[in-house]
């Protein structure tokens, strides 16, 4: 009897020339890997318009990236640029789709190693960290500092200014070649960081939008070797990397206990104010120099933790965690004003947001009234929202 052998495509270990080096190693990534970081990539983006397009040819439009990224003829395609104006108006930019898979191909291989080094007290983008991880991790520093609540303490909140459009890739680049030491995973690295979105951007924002964004809050006026686009995985990515100095420095230079890091949003929590004045000194010193970055000073307070600690959306105070009310009232005006069909979906949303708190009764309790008033049911524990129940009418029951 014959028997029939079956072959299944996969890259080529073929090395990726680029015009200035031949010598690099293998490419190291298999067709499989491609299809993980597409299934990956397609999460939540299924419907949109990007996304369906390249799944209507999907083998053959893999199958062609797989090549480009092999051959070294890959090149970063058009972006598109929006503005959002919730909670302040800022530039989003978002990559073509076939540009967001190989985003996430370079970061599911290289993002192990830097999350093997990250502290355990830097958060967000990062698997296993988001703001409930962030928010319950400050509470145990906070029970730690005061002794639960017995012993006075202060903290200090920083914030970096324009933080995303004035990160030097320079330095970046720097920070990511330390520990990508593969030829060709360094060169696609540098593609995907030294890529300058701005030529050929597709703007979806009208005019008078755009002109909401501060100008020096708009990646269109950085120069070149500065700042990374809001809203694709990699500048997520990229700036957990590069604000990991700053978390080493916090711990081992500056010797501070008691730190959280949240994006760009850090805390430092120590029973005497004047440490802790001495600290934003030495961390103020040491971000321009190190990272040409600097702090917010309108966005640096000091004060006793007994005040309540704002963080995350979420206010630590003695024995409870409350939603910053700011949020809550943001949500209550826009579940009270937003069209019948879209709100059982945000209600839900709501409150599983709400259900983060410890002390989330009484704003559940509020919200379920407004969810009452719009004509959905909610249950008993105040934990999810109904879809509205209409009646038929005797014409349409007869």
């Amino acid at each position: 009897m014959a028997t029939r052998t079956t072959t299944t495509r996969t890259t080529s270990f073929a090395p990726a020339p680029s015009a200035d080096q031949t010598d690099a190693g293998p490419a190291g990534f298999s067709f499989e890997d491609l299809v993980v970081a597409y299934f990956d990539c397609r999460k939540n983006k299924r419907n949109t318009h990007n996304a369906l397009a390249f799944e209507q040819h999907l083998e053959r439009n893999l199958c062609q990236l797989a090549d480009e990224l092999i051959d070294g003829s890959y090149k970063p395609g058009r972006s598109i640029c929006f503005v959002v104006t919730r909670p302040k108006a800022r530039e989003v930019w978002a990559a073509d789709f076939r540009d967001r898979v190989v985003h996430h191909l370079l970061y599911n291989h290289i993002s192990p190693r830097f999350y093997a080094s990250f502290i355990a007290d830097s958060c967000a983008c990062i698997p296993g960290r988001g703001t409930l991880y962030a928010a319950r991790r400050l509470e145990a520093k906070v029970r730690s500092v005061t002794e639960n609540w017995v012993r006075p303490a202060w903290y200090l909140k920083c914030d970096l200014a324009n933080f995303f459009v004035s990160i030097d890739k320079r330095v970046l680049r720097a920070q990511l070649a330390a520990r990508v030491t593969e030829p060709w995973w360094m060169r696609l690295t540098d593609l995907v960081l030294m890529h300058d979105p701005r030529p050929g951007v597709q703007m979806q924002s009208p005019a008078e939008l755009m002109a909401l964004v501060p100008h020096h809050k708009s990646l269109m006026n950085q120069p070149e070797h500065r700042g990374l686009p809001i809203g694709n995985l990699s500048s997520q990515f990229f700036a957990n990397v590069y604000l990991d100095a700053l978390d080493q420095h916090a711990k081992h230079q500056v010797c501070s206990r008691h730190y959280i890091r949240y994006v760009d949003d850090f805390l430092l929590l120590h029973k005497s104010p004047q440490w802790l004045n001495a600290a934003h000194d030495d961390i103020e010193a040491f971000l321009p120099r190190e990272l040409g970055a600097r702090l917010n000073p309108a966005k640096t307070i000091l004060q006793p933790i007994t005040r309540g600690v704002d963080f995350v959306g979420q206010v630590i105070r003695p024995w409870v965690r409350t939603t910053r009310a700011r949020t809550f009232n943001d949500g209550a005006r826009r579940l009270r004003q937003m069209d019948a069909g879209d709100v059982h979906a945000a209600a839900n949303s709501y409150f599983g947001l709400l259900r983060q708190a410890t002390g989330s009764h009484a704003d559940r309790a509020r919200l379920a009234n407004i969810v009452r008033s719009r004509g959905h049911a909610v249950n008993f524990e105040l934990t999810k929202a109904y879809r509205r129940s209409i009646a038929p009418t005797k014409t349409e029951a007869a």
